[in-house]
């Protein structure tokens, strides 16, 4: 993950973030307490978001609700690029609401 913005870098209310992820890897099943926007812009994934399952491909935004849980898988052969977008100052919590913390990127 490459921050691009960050109310750390400057006062941007919002974090903004470039994600490259490698084939057939996988985040931990999570949350935020905020709304997460993801625009894929190359390569394929799979988007587990409240108990529904989508396959992701290049061009495809995906809004994530805060309260709703989520993975995000790359595609097992060519993973993907995406930008993401957050309020800055979100929280991560795990499946059982234990706050993960703020990442690193959105602080």
């Amino acid at each position: 993950m490459t921050t691009l913005a960050s109310p750390t870098q400057g006062g941007a209310a919002r974090a903004v973030w470039r994600v490259e992820a490698t084939p057939a890897t996988s985040g931990p099943l999570h949350d935020f307490d905020t709304e997460q926007v993801w625009t894929f812009l190359t390569g394929t994934a799979t988007v587990e978001l409240g108990g529904e399952t989508f396959t992701i491909a290049p061009g495809d935004t995906v809004v994530m609700p805060p309260a709703t849980p989520r993975r995000v898988t790359a595609g097992a052969e060519e993973g993907f690029t995406a930008v993401v977008t957050a309020a800055g100052g979100a929280t991560a919590l795990l499946p059982d609401g234990t706050v993960h913390g703020v990442p690193p990127w959105i602080a």
